[in-house]
């Protein structure tokens, strides 16, 4: 499905270049760290990896206090949505873990709000210009690739096992995180979700499969005020399996909408970490975004 919608976009921007110079740009948006990112500096790939790395046309690093709430902190999703993701721009998005909070947090809470047209020129602060004074509602957003997104999630916050003193860690407590937003309400765009599951250290914790610090029912985009136990087809000692694409788990449990599982990891072979060399789930949703990020 990606590849047919990738194709049409492509289509599309060619048939209207001639009104205005298109440019594509992808955003990555990090999840929880330690503060080690530059806040507005849009080339700070620090949490990913090789700056050198491809990573999808245009790639720009979103960083943002990775310790502090995710409300707190979406203005500079925002702020580079509105520089990249306006007037003739359009952006493919890939998130990681709480990443995955803030662009569904900044779709759902503000996708249908008037936007500035920015001229993608950022200042120190990592905000741009407008350039005629016009606004749009929302942005231009192709879809979103999530690499272990954390919208819905982890039972490591649920349990203490995070430091609790971190403001983060409480938007990640499971009812939380599905309580912030309407996660059904992504304005149309796609979420591919990549579900990791080389996951041991806290199996007694973490609910079905998972890579370490979340779980299948987050990272496959499952629907609910509450987590569930899912597994890869065959596993015994899970609640359901967590099945691809559009389909809802084996117990009938459905996904939020808009959201397919693009990679089921049925071979345990990513974890959660990027390790700051695009490792991890990381991995693969990089090799897909330089495939169709163009």
């Amino acid at each position: 499905m990606k590849t047919l919608i990738s194709t049409i976009l492509v289509a599309a921007t060619i048939l209207v270049a001639p009104e205005a110079a298109a440019t594509n740009y992808t955003l990555w948006i990090h999840g929880r760290n330690g503060g080690s990112t530059q806040a507005g500096n849009y080339g700070d790939f620090s949490y990913w990896g090789p700056s050198s790395t491809a990573a999808g046309v245009n790639k720009k690093a979103v960083n943002w206090d990775g310790r502090q709430r995710i409300g707190g902190q979406n203005y500079r999703v925002r702020d580079a949505l509105d520089c990249f993701c306006t007037g003739a721009n359009w952006c493919y998005i890939a998130a990681h873990s709480a990443g995955n909070l803030q662009i569904g947090y900044a779709l759902s809470l503000y996708g249908g709000s008037a936007r500035y047209k920015k001229n993608a020129v950022p200042n120190s602060s990592g905000v741009c210009g407008n350039t005629d004074g016009t606004t749009q509602t929302g942005w231009n957003i192709r879809w979103v690739d999530v690499a272990s997104g954390a919208g819905g999630g982890s039972e490591l916050a649920d349990h203490g096992d995070w430091a609790m003193s971190e403001p983060l860690v409480s938007d990640l407590v499971t009812t939380t995180a599905r309580a912030m937003y309407n996660h059904n309400t992504t304005r149309s765009v796609w979420f591919y979700m990549f579900a990791g599951s080389k996951g041991t250290a806290y199996s007694g914790i973490l609910p079905g499969q998972d890579d370490e610090a979340v779980a299948y029912h987050t990272t496959g985009g499952v629907s609910g005020s509450s987590g569930g136990s899912y597994c890869n087809p065959g596993d015994w000692f899970c609640g359901g399996t967590l099945n691809t694409g559009t389909a809802a788990c084996s117990d009938g449990r459905a996904k939020w909408s808009y959201h397919t599982v693009e990679l089921r990891d049925d071979g345990e072979s990513y974890n959660h970490y990027a390790n700051g060399n695009w490792g991890g789930i990381v991995g693969p949703v990089r090799s897909d975004i330089v495939t169709y990020a163009k």
